[in-house]
């Protein structure tokens, strides 16, 4: 199993090199892709998600915002509350990444048959599932 995780891990490395991305990067476009349409988030939940310092996550934002990838903007509910959110290049650089581990991935699984695809979810499911009891959620919760 740690060797399938190896593998998985060195071409998402190999993806986030491809797009210019660094992991935390990807990380924090990935949170606000979760968050779901349109895509937008208060920064202290997104601290929170990713278990950052909100002051580790003020650099790291800024680093995103110059590279284009991210929006800082007033909430328009309250105007004293800022959202970040996802630009059209930080969601189009989000998706070629995982694109790019869509296409690693079926190529790992490309040996099984159907059947066998359906079984190795079904599975994985349950494990997945046993993980969340004693911990946090694997995927984050959009509210």
């Amino acid at each position: 199993m740690q060797k399938l995780v190896r593998h998985l891990q060195q071409k998402k490395e190999a993806a986030l090199a491809r797009h210019g991305l660094k992991l935390w990067e990807y990380e924090i476009l990935w949170r606000l892709r979760s968050a779901g349409e349109p895509y937008r988030m208060a920064p202290t939940r997104l601290a929170q998600g990713l278990g950052v310092h909100p002051a580790t996550l003020t650099n790291r934002l800024d680093r995103l915002q110059l590279a284009g990838l991210i929006t800082r903007e007033h909430a328009p509910e309250d105007r004293r509350s800022l959202l970040v959110g996802l630009t059209p290049q930080g969601a189009a650089t989000w998706a070629a990444v995982i694109d790019d581990q869509r296409e690693a991935e079926a190529t790992l699984l490309a040996p099984l048959a159907e059947k066998e695809l359906g079984h190795l979810a079904a599975l994985l499911r349950v494990v997945a599932l046993a993980v969340e009891e004693d911990g946090p959620p694997l995927m984050p919760h959009v509210d």
